[in-house]
């Protein structure tokens, strides 16, 4: 019992059970009703017949009813009576003068033995009578319509339409068709059995496949073969775990990029600790060193929880900015970093923009200390912004060092670093990849146009008004990818 139990919870048993049971049930139905539709015509066939021939033996017997009959009389009339009629299959004709069988030599139908009753009863019928006989034998109709003529009953004529052979033909059809149907149902339930295995295959190979997933293997993918909705289904099974990958990946190489990372400044700190007992005299310059290393671990944690908050639906609060406004002043908290570099205005947006000022005014002002960092005094760093075909596109350009063409593809990855001659301010490498965080949340993306030895130039470009499908965009896996082209 539990073995059929576990047998129906599959979903292919219970689908074919169900379907099985419908077609039976529906088939049953079909053939029930037109057995029933052909009975009632059989009925309402033998009917209308007998009726037309009572019909015509009244419309004979007419001219006789206001007279007084002999029993020679009603002969001639039966005799009119039979001359007239065409011999029709199953169906018969009896007539009954004073009593008795005319002619008297007629032999009666095998189909009223049975029924001697009726014979005695048409004999002496004085009113008219019509009825159907269903017995598991015999399935008849009769109309007697007596000859009343004067008031006196002169004779009965009776006619019998017998629906035996053909409502038994019809009962054996039935069955006959009730077996065929029997078989090909049969038949349908093993070729649907097939059938319905092959189909279902890619969710039995969809569960094959998520009890193989683990943390360390998610390699597994379901083979797709078809184009309909399971093939579909498997499709986006694959795609969500190409995501889960992708995400897995990605948080793996954060662990070992941020254990990296850590790693530096606290064996700068344990070896500095262990020292200091030995060297007391340097105390001061040891705890200064242990609080610059303390102050990068803590700013490298606030990075990386920013990052983290990039990718929740509240990171942003989003209320129209006045793009002029805010270009000055960005321009102006730039300037204050350092006076040994040439400031430059090139343009202000003169239209309004949906964005978060506080996190724009961060990713703006990382590039600009990336400029700092990458140029020298003397050397140019401008700011611009300029709002066209629905887009906002606000740049930092710097005369520094430049980037390589190789390093431009990875310098907004975590903890990426470009590879430069300049290492007195090199950091933990999440400047950038704040800064594109912040520019996909907004819906938007990061330009960028360097060459070695001539300078780079960052831009920002986000749409004026965010759209809900870039709201769905900025959590798509892959979103990492920047893309890169000169700023014009």
């Amino acid at each position: 019992m539990v073995e059929w139990s576990m047998h129906f919870r599959n979903i292919r048993a219970r689908l074919l059970v169900w379907y099985f049971l419908l077609a039976v049930g529906t088939t049953s139905v079909a053939v029930w009703v037109t057995r029933q539709i052909y009975c009632s015509r059989i009925d309402a066939h033998a009917e209308a017949s007998i009726v037309e021939e009572a019909e015509r033996f009244k419309r004979l017997a007419e001219p006789l009813r206001n007279r007084q009959l002999a029993s020679t009389d009603v002969a001639r009339l039966f005799d009119r009576v039979l001359a007239s009629y065409v011999t029709t299959e199953n169906e018969f004709l009896l007539m009954f003068i004073d009593g008795q069988p005319y002619p008297a030599n007629q032999s009666l139908p095998s189909l009223l033995q049975p029924y001697p009753h009726l014979i005695e009863r048409w004999s002496s019928l004085a009113t008219p009578q019509r009825q159907r006989i269903v017995s598991p034998d015999h399935r008849f109709f009769y109309i007697a319509q007596p000859l009343v003529t004067n008031g006196e009953v002169q004779g009965v004529f009776v006619a019998i339409h017998d629906s035996t052979t053909a409502y038994r033909s019809g009962t054996e059809v039935m069955g006959l068709v009730l077996k065929v149907s029997a078989g090909v149902l049969g038949g349908f339930f093993i070729l649907a059995w097939t059938m319905a295995g092959r189909l279902l295959t890619p969710l039995r190979l969809m569960n094959q496949t998520a009890r193989k997933i683990t943390a360390s293997d998610m390699t597994q993918r379901i083979p797709i073969q078809g184009s309909d909705e399971i093939t579909e289904t498997a499709t986006t099974f694959n795609e969500m775990l190409d995501r889960l990958q992708f995400i897995f990946d990605s948080q793996q190489e954060f662990l070992k990029d941020v254990s990296h990372e850590l790693r530096t400044p606290i064996t700068v700190i344990q070896g500095q600790l262990e020292l200091l007992p030995y060297r007391p005299e340097k105390q001061p310059e040891t705890i200064a060193l242990i609080m610059n290393e303390l102050a990068q671990m803590n700013r490298m944690v606030n990075d990386l929880l920013l990052l983290t908050k990039a990718e929740r639906p509240d990171f942003l609060i989003l209320k129209p900015e006045d793009l002029d406004w805010l270009t000055e002043e960005l321009f102006f908290k730039a300037r204050s970093l350092t006076c040994d570099r040439t400031w430059q205005l090139e343009a202000k947006g003169l239209y309004p923009a949906i964005m978060d000022r506080q996190r724009f005014s961060q990713a703006v002002m990382n590039l600009v200390q990336n400029a700092v960092r990458h140029t020298q005094p003397g050397d140019t760093i401008a700011l611009g912004s300029v709002a066209i075909d629905g887009v906002l596109r606000f740049w930092v350009r710097d005369t520094g060092e430049g980037i390589a063409k190789s390093d431009q593809v990875k310098i907004f990855e975590r903890f990426a670093r470009a590879t430069n001659n300049n290492r007195q301010f090199e950091g933990a490498g999440l400047g950038l990849s704040i800064v594109s965080a912040i520019v996909q949340a907004h819906g938007g993306h990061v330009d960028i146009s360097s060459e070695l030895g001539v300078g780079s130039t960052f831009t920002l470009v986000i749409p004026l008004e965010i759209s809900a499908q870039s709201e769905t965009d900025r959590h798509e896996p892959h979103s990492h990818r920047r893309r890169q082209s000169s700023h014009h």
